[in-house]
């Protein structure tokens, strides 16, 4: 009845699905446990209903059980800001101006970079409607000849050019795995070749690479959609 009452762009958030369920967006991950291992097996539920073919996928940031302690919320903001769509729900607070400054401008860090990828992450989202192929994507998807990604659960394709490696525990640094190119650190401007790298993240809390010759459409910030200055997009090659 809402499809076919309503004529403005729309979507249905849900948890639940069926078969042939794919052609309604938009699904989320259901209520998290505010954990680290909450925060990692959400991200596991998200590769595997993009293998099942839902193109878009979003999740509870921070998780919804209990409120979320500050240092976890930090790690888990840039995971969230960088799927297709952000939510931020569950047990209160979680708004950030009921948290620290530092968490605040951390927040803030996050939904800045968000609004840059604003044009890539369109771009992408035309493509993922296009072939079927999810905007949160498990490695294996454009590595699949590679045999290492097939047991790797907590990296992700964000399209088809960025790798994030988020967080999952109290550490600035973790092993990321890069398979097939070499990839540019978004925040640094490192480059790295294929492979297992122990890499620090920079001022947002998560590993963010570019695949190498990549070109990244990217906004300057906005305060909000209705407020990117589209002519102002540039093609940035990595």
């Amino acid at each position: 009845d809402i499809t076919r009452i309503t004529k403005n762009e729309t979507i249905m958030w849900a948890r639940s699905a069926w078969a042939g369920s794919q052609r309604y967006p938009l699904h989320w991950g259901g209520d998290a446990a505010n954990t680290d291992i909450g925060m990692l097996t959400t991200l596991r539920s998200g590769l595997s209903l993009g293998l099942c073919g839902f193109s878009f996928w979003s999740h509870d940031i921070g998780g919804f059980v209990q409120s979320c302690p500050e240092e976890l919320y930090s790690r888990w903001l840039p995971f969230g800001f960088l799927t297709s769509h952000t939510r931020i729900h569950g047990a209160p607070p979680t708004e950030p101006w009921y948290y620290s400054k530092d968490f605040m401008d951390g927040f803030r860090r996050s939904a800045e970079l968000k609004y840059r990828l604003m044009p890539y992450i369109i771009e992408q989202s035309r493509k993922c409607t296009q072939t079927g192929l999810p905007m949160l994507r498990a490695l294996l998807i454009e590595y699949h000849d590679d045999p290492a990604v097939w047991q790797i659960e907590d990296q992700y394709l964000f399209g088809s050019d960025i790798l994030v490696a988020p967080l999952f525990e109290s550490d600035r640094e973790r092993s990321v795995y890069l398979p097939g190119d070499r990839w540019v650190d978004y925040q640094t401007g490192k480059t790295y070749s294929t492979g297992w790298h122990r890499i620090a993240a920079g001022e947002i809390p998560a590993i963010i690479l570019v695949r190498k010759g990549a070109e990244i459409p990217q906004a300057p910030v906005a305060q909000s959609t209705d407020k990117i200055e589209w002519e102002k997009v540039k093609n940035i090659k990595y």
